[in-house]
């Protein structure tokens, strides 16, 4: 086997380069993965345009992996098991079984992870975006425990969509949703239409949709499309106030929605979000900001309203997530893929191809 492999590495916002870099090397506890697809996020194009926000600053290593950049990036992605480490006994992982992983990483000692709320680890960081690998890169050697088996009916372009779905599905789950609750989503994104998703699978009966974008709108449409027993509508807020459509559309006196997902992460989405929710509702912040923003405080204090922030998966997100899809739960999640690139291609036709059309949703890339 050759002792290099080509790996997509970020330098700094607007510096990406496909670089020859060593294999990485198979400690005592990991697995050796050959990564076959991996997805571009929207956190990946926020660093590429703006960063450092979740990768170290240049020369500064990362609290918890010590890596400093150039690192490679990638973090949404499946491939095969092409080797177990010394301590991985076969079992619930075997050579040439198709996976997918779990990124987040965490310190384990800190209080939040004492806590149970390993997603809030204080030293915490991404693999794609914190150091120790990626997965733009041919191989990637990780933890035992963030790799999950797929199943033989999911394959690994749908296995890489797990990832942003784990997101959407334990914000569902922080903001209580149940199947008689109505929802708005404010910005049908990738994490947006991940919501939907999600949100369709655990049976709402009323959704929400504000976009500006017509490609983005057309997508909502296609996936609406495969549940007609749904109330789903599209609000364009270039054409209607969101707010006051939204409280006319949801029942009970025009109280507007039960919760309100933010998925754009501006001025105008949050909001739209707060001004739409009902009385004693939730907002739920599932976007990562650029910039700070403004709340009206007095919108949440004299309606109850209650505002809360989501950070990634909990234990048992990513299993619920898998069986969903292999359930048909999830259903035609692969409407979120909309262009396949190689590695070579991926900052060309994936990451500009991204800022420059919102006729895309999910870019994969083929290391």
């Amino acid at each position: 086997m050759a002792d290099s492999m080509k790996a997509l590495r970020y330098h700094g916002a607007k510096d990406l380069r496909v670089e020859s870099v060593p294999i990485p090397e198979l400690l005592p506890g990991q697995v050796k993965v050959k990564p076959e697809w991996c997805g571009i996020c929207g956190t990946d194009l926020h660093e590429y345009i703006t960063g450092p926000i979740l990768t170290p600053a240049v020369g500064k290593p990362h609290r918890l992996t010590g890596c400093t950049v150039p690192l490679i990036m990638g973090h949404e992605f499946a491939g095969e098991i092409v080797e177990l480490g010394p301590g991985v006994e076969p079992g619930r992982l075997k050579v040439g079984m198709k996976v997918c992983i779990e990124p987040a990483l965490f310190d384990d000692t800190c209080p939040p992870c004492l806590d149970r709320r390993r997603n809030c680890c204080d030293r915490g960081g991404f693999f794609g975006l914190s150091g120790w690998g990626g997965g733009f890169s041919e191989y990637a050697c990780l933890q035992e425990k963030l790799v999950h088996p797929l199943p033989d009916n999911v394959p690994t372009d749908i296995g890489a969509l797990v990832e942003p779905l784990a997101v959407a599905w334990h914000a569902l789950k922080a903001a209580g949703h149940t199947p008689d609750r109505s929802a708005l989503i404010v910005g049908a994104g990738p994490i947006g239409l991940a919501v939907l998703f999600c949100l369709l699978a655990r049976g709402c009966r009323q959704i929400l949709i504000s976009e500006v974008s017509p490609q983005r709108i057309k997508h909502a449409l296609e996936i609406a499309s495969s549940h007609p027993e749904v109330d789903i509508r599209v609000l364009d807020p270039t054409k209607e106030d969101v707010v006051v459509r939204a409280k006319e559309l949801c029942s009970q006196g025009n109280q507007g929605p039960n919760v309100v997902y933010d998925c754009a992460g501006v001025q105008k989405s949050i909001d739209a979000a707060i001004g739409a929710v009902r009385k004693g509702g939730v907002v739920c912040n599932v976007a990562v900001w650029e910039k700070p923003p403004s709340i009206d405080m007095n919108a949440l204090v004299f309606g109850e309203k209650k505002l809360i922030g989501v950070a990634l998966y909990d234990e048992g997100d990513f299993q619920e997530v898998i069986e969903a899809i292999s359930t048909g739960k999830i259903r035609n999640p692969e409407k979120l893929i909309t262009a396949k690139v190689a590695l070579d291609d991926a900052v060309t036709n994936g990451f500009e191809a991204l800022l420059k059309s919102r006729e895309h949703v999910k870019i994969l890339v083929r290391p």
